[in-house]
């Protein structure tokens, strides 16, 4: 048995190129705000692989202007944001590059594991499932 043909029988290869160039132009024209987003983020992103309060300030500085001129409005409120709370970004930098991150993460694991354990009436098996993943950190100031 033969296969059916589905598709409409072959055009011009120009044609199909023309509308296919004419397609990628629009598609692209769309996606440009989230293209701009997209880069802008991975940009911020590298802020935190500088060590020192100083060279992390103008980072910080020329992407709040760059988002700002973006004009892209979810983006310009975001550097609004950021500028509001510039400093307490760089204090970051004071303090040896200290983050809670780590400590935020297994307080989110014992969160999900009582809402797992809601309704258990042992309460040292819970205890025991918490010291499995019990993590030590150590806050220095």
């Amino acid at each position: 048995m033969s296969a059916k043909r589905i598709f409409s029988p072959r055009r011009s290869k120009n044609k199909d190129k023309t509308e296919q160039t004419q397609r990628l132009r629009q598609e692209l024209d769309i996606n440009k705000p989230l293209a701009t987003v997209y880069y802008m983020k991975e940009d911020l992103r590298q802020l935190w692989i500088w060590t020192k309060k100083r060279t992390a300030t103008w980072p910080l500085q020329s992407w709040i202007i760059m988002a700002r001129k973006s004009g892209i409005t979810m983006l310009e409120k975001f550097a609004t944001n950021l500028d509001e709370q510039f400093e307490g970004i760089l204090a970051y930098f004071d303090f040896d590059c200290l983050s809670t991150g780590p400590l935020e993460g297994t307080n989110n694991k014992i969160k999900t594991m009582q809402r797992k354990a809601y309704g258990y009436r042992d309460m040292e098996f819970f205890k025991l499932k918490m010291a499995l993943h019990e993590t030590k950190y150590a806050l220095l100031g």
